[in-house]
């Protein structure tokens, strides 16, 4: 049900980022390509992972995509969860917990200690399926972000 993903997956990968970004309501932010990400999963340099859920007849459920952090207050990696998404006609079959129990097997098997992801604060349906995990949320800590213009500005 759970395997890596090839450079074979890269289209349907980027057109579920796209249903992602519609989901989230913010399709017109996403602007990556398939060269991108192919570029990004499978480079000469990989900076980012993903994983496909499969239905019994080798459909394509869902993905992840990750990479890696690193706590400096616990000194050793983790997984940084960037993308979860099963399609909406394949929810409720397990395959976004198979997704995050590959995760969670690879952050054990490599002596990783955290695996961390955002969700939006209306999503309600993932909030409750992440918290039927044990995973909680971090509200202490709030996420900031450079883009765009700001980002250009402060490095120029």
């Amino acid at each position: 049900m759970i395997r890596t993903a090839t450079p074979a997956d890269v289209p349907v990968i980027h057109e579920m980022v796209r249903e992602l970004a519609d989901y989230e309501k913010a399709l017109h932010e996403a602007n990556a390509t398939e060269e991108q990400l192919r570029e990004a999963l499978f480079g000469e340099r990989p900076a980012a992972y993903a994983h496909i859920a499969e239905t019994a007849d080798g459909r394509v459920a869902g993905f992840a995509l990750w990479f890696l952090n690193f706590s400096t207050w616990r000194g050793v990696h983790g997984i940084h969860l960037e993308d979860l998404y099963v399609r909406p006609h394949l929810r409720g079959g397990g395959h976004g917990k198979a997704l995050l129990t590959e995760l969670a097997r690879i952050c054990v098997a490599r002596g990783y200690e955290r695996l961390e992801w955002s969700v939006l604060d209306w999503n309600t349906p993932s909030i409750n399926f992440y918290k039927s995990l044990g995973a909680g949320p971090q509200d202490e800590w709030t996420v900031y972000r450079l883009t765009d213009e700001a980002l250009t500005t402060l490095g120029s």
